[in-house]
């Protein structure tokens, strides 16, 4: 293909969008980002011949500069993390130390963790094709029979598994595991940016538990820890180890020119949404028909959407399109996503990599680790959270020789909004630091009550493995409510108790889950988070799975189950609530005269007071009392407070101060995911014209997990930069009173109302000027 490919298919999909040639396009930006050659380097002299023969015939002639660096790192028993782009070949950085080793010690171990099932069972596959003896490589995931757990367990010296099954069946149980721990040299932490939050600092907890029971059998193993491009990979890989790492960052991999294209799609003037926003056309029918497009110019191409149902329909309406256009190419257009057989999911994968399929409308499942790279274009409906994702997903696109094009495709909402009016945002700018906090209590808590019952605590493990006066301070509250046992030679769990591992969700947000039952058939259909289920499966709710809709008949929270019946109403609901939130602790606090910020501990008071019905064009066609019980959280967040004077000099007199503050406070959730690693829906917010604890107008940002995970904290460290975002998303909305684009939200439990977006950009205005300034007094208690 020539080399001007990414550039014509760009062309091709502008020419498909329909828009006049005498009017602004949907096509905001695009960059040409030039090929780089590779850096091929000699084999290391440790690396044994008939594994160089191996690979040779997997067409690895010689190793890049960086799988060789972190390799030779790895070898001589230095920790290491090699941070570097989508298909870089990651993987031969720790298969040539775990391999030699495995080579050159008959009993040695080695354990591979990632974070799905299907990323190792693609691992294991490249293993298998390299044909190589005595390694015994073999799978120990919630998969796997349980003869076949017994063989891995007793046999096998290459065990590929996952954080959930280290921590609910091999450590509870690592006395069976002995003679593999014993001689266990490598540990790999594949695709390890995504251990973060509060998966990321349980799995942190984990891996220090693990470490610690290896030391107890006399092995000190090597952690190897692969990772796409992250912020600081040394410094996360540390926290996430407990141990100095050090980064291998250089790309010695080839890699192919891209075209980047960001795009908003139109708005339609037929449309009207909440309060009367103007609406812009769906990012994902945007996505099927570049996806129809593409393939009928022949280009192999992936198109990233943000859930299941999404992928189907994606798939679905370009298939539609195409009948039309070639209806031999209907068959060349499928759905990936997570929820099929493992053998669907291959041959899925084997037929795009060989051509057989041409376009592929697939969730972030095809983001980590399976090995498909080279593809003509990806199209991300929707800015995919963070911007190491964005760059993980475009990794597909692009072969050593032909360049490729990559389109964002821009949803209704103030990230993606600001991205695309600001493509050095996302183009030019760093990739995020991966927040995590192994001292948070609530995570803390039950990894330590986790590894007293594998092996009593110690003081040294205290001070030196769990990170001193935090765990500490939890071990009292601990013995104190009777959970462990205090002797002197350590922290004890009553033997006469049932292991504690099977009942602490290392994914979940500690407060459970409820599982959404049929009635009729007691059939289970899937579960929400224990926090979101007053608002998602009230009484009432119309609750859709997998494309079919139901109707929620009863909640019981106590029990964590939701009843449903089969329903097709044609109206959806919405759930409005109240919060309030406390100040139990400041942490830091910055007075800049008018405006002062803080971050500290914070209790959430939230209720589900009642929901809509609403029309399919946003009428509210009842609203319907509940009684949902108060739910409580204690986390950590961030706000500021200001003066009512400066906001009446500013502009904002008193009655828009609410409305103002509210859109304020909107757009900097939309906002923080850009600075900080996480969802919008890992985070709420508060906003208030008289708070109790400031007294005066007051917007607060936290965190949606008990104990905090790491974002308000890094909203903190970022404050002006995010604040700065947030205005210029507001500001440079086209919309006139405000749109789901830039300040309303999706999650607002008071109907997007009231809402100012021009008081919004005032009040950011009020507190840019102030942090621009040093502030008068500081505290750091």
């Amino acid at each position: 293909m020539p080399s001007g490919r990414g550039e014509h298919l760009l062309q091709r999909v502008l020419a498909g969008s329909g828009a006049d040639p005498g009017v602004e396009g949907p096509l905001r930006h695009s960059v040409r980002l030039p090929p780089r050659a590779g850096r091929p380097v000699g084999w290391p002299s440790w690396v044994p011949p008939e594994l160089r023969a191996a690979l040779g015939e997997q067409g690895v002639e010689r190793p890049w500069s960086h799988q060789a660096e972190a390799a030779e790192l790895a070898m001589a028993g230095q920790d290491v993390v090699v941070a570097t782009g989508t298909a870089s070949g990651k993987s031969l950085a720790y298969q040539l130390p775990v391999l030699a080793a495995l080579a050159a010690e008959r009993r040695a171990t080695a354990l591979y963790l990632s974070p799905t099932k299907a990323l190792a069972a693609d691992q294991l596959r490249a293993l298998d094709a390299l044909g190589l003896p005595d390694v015994r490589q073999a799978p120990f995931d919630g998969d796997t029979p349980m003869d076949a757990r017994d063989w891995a367990r007793s046999h096998s010296r290459w065990v590929f598994s996952n954080p959930d099954m280290l921590h609910r069946s091999v450590l509870p149980r690592h006395s069976q595991w002995a003679a593999f721990l014993r001689k266990l040299r490598f540990v790999v932490v594949d695709e390890c940016h995504t251990y973060r939050g509060v998966f990321g600092s349980h799995v942190a907890l984990l891996l220090r538990r693990l470490l610690r029971i290896c030391a107890r059998y006399g092995s000190h193993p090597t952690v190897v820890l692969a990772s796409a491009t992250v912020a600081e990979p040394a410094a996360f890989a540390c926290r996430l180890t407990g141990r100095d790492v050090v980064a291998v960052t250089d790309d010695g991999s080839p890699g192919a020119g891209r075209t980047v294209a960001m795009w908003e799609p139109p708005l339609l003037p037929e449309l009207a949404g909440e309060n009367g926003a103007p609406v812009r056309r769906a990012a994902g029918a945007e996505a099927a028909r570049m996806l129809a497009d593409l393939v009928v110019e022949g280009a192999r191409t992936l198109a990233f959407v943000r859930s299941r149902r999404e992928a189907e329909v994606t798939a679905l309406t370009a298939q539609r399109m195409l009948v039309d256009v070639d209806p031999d190419l209907v068959r060349r257009v499928a759905a990936y996503r997570g929820g099929y057989l493992p053998e669907e999911r291959r041959a899925l994968e084997a037929a795009l990599v060989n051509g057989e399929l041409l376009g592929v409308a697939t969730t972030n499942a095809l983001e980590l680790g399976v090995d498909i790279a080279g593809l003509d274009a990806v199209v991300v409906a929707g800015f995919p959270g963070t911007r190491a994702s964005f760059w993980q997903q475009s990794g597909r696109a692009g072969r050593a020789r032909d360049e490729a094009l990559v389109v964002l495709v821009a949803r209704d909402d103030p990230m993606d909004t600001y991205l695309v009016h600001h493509p050095d945002a996302l183009l030019g700018a760093p990739v995020e630091g991966c927040v995590l906090d192994p001292a948070n209590p609530y995570v803390l808590a039950p990894q330590l009550v986790c590894a007293a019952a594998e092996l009593p605590l110690t003081e040294e493990d205290v001070s030196g493995v769990f990170g001193g006066a935090p765990a500490a301070a939890v071990l009292d509250e601990l013995v104190a409510d009777g959970v462990l046992r205090r002797r002197p030679t350590g922290w004890y769990w009553p033997s006469t108790r049932e292991r504690p591992a099977g009942s602490v969700d290392i994914r979940g947000s500690g407060l459970g889950q409820v599982a959404v039952v049929e009635g009729e058939t007691g059939r289970m259909l899937g579960t929400v988070d224990g926090s979101s289920a007053p608002a998602t499966a009230h009484p009432g709710a119309v609750y859709l799975h997998r494309g079919e809709s139901y109707l929620v008949e009863e909640l019981d929270l106590e029990a964590g189950v939701a009843v449903v019946r089969p329903a097709d109403p044609d109206w959806r609901t919405d759930a409005r609530s109240t919060a309030d939130v406390e100040v139990a602790r400041v942490l830091e606090h910055r007075d800049h005269g008018g405006v002062r910020v803080s971050f500290g501990e914070v209790t959430v008071t939230s209720q589900v007071v009642e929901y809509q019905r609403r029309a399919p064009d946003g009428t509210v066609l009842a609203t319907v009392p509940l009684d949902m019980p108060e739910q409580v959280l204690r986390t950590r967040g961030v706000w500021y407070d200001v003066d009512v004077g400066v906001l009446e000099a500013a502009g904002v007199p008193h009655p828009r101060v609410p409305g103002a503050l509210h859109a304020a406070e909107h757009a900097a959730i939309g906002l923080l995911p850009l600075f900080a690693i996480c969802d919008r829906w890992d985070i709420g917010g508060m906003s208030t014209v008289l708070h109790p604890h400031t007294g005066r107008p007051t917007v607060f940002v936290h965190d949606g997990h008990p104990g905090g995970a790491g974002f308000a904290e890094r909203g903190h460290a970022v404050l002006a930069a995010w604040l700065a975002a947030t205005r210029a998303a507001i500001r440079d909305c086209e919309c006139r009173t405000g749109c789901p684009s830039c300040v309303q939200s999706p999650k607002c439990g008071n109907g997007n109302a009231p809402l100012d977006k021009t008081g919004a950009v005032a009040v950011l205005d009020v507190v840019l000027a102030a942090l621009a300034r040093p502030p008068l007094a500081r505290s750091d208690p």
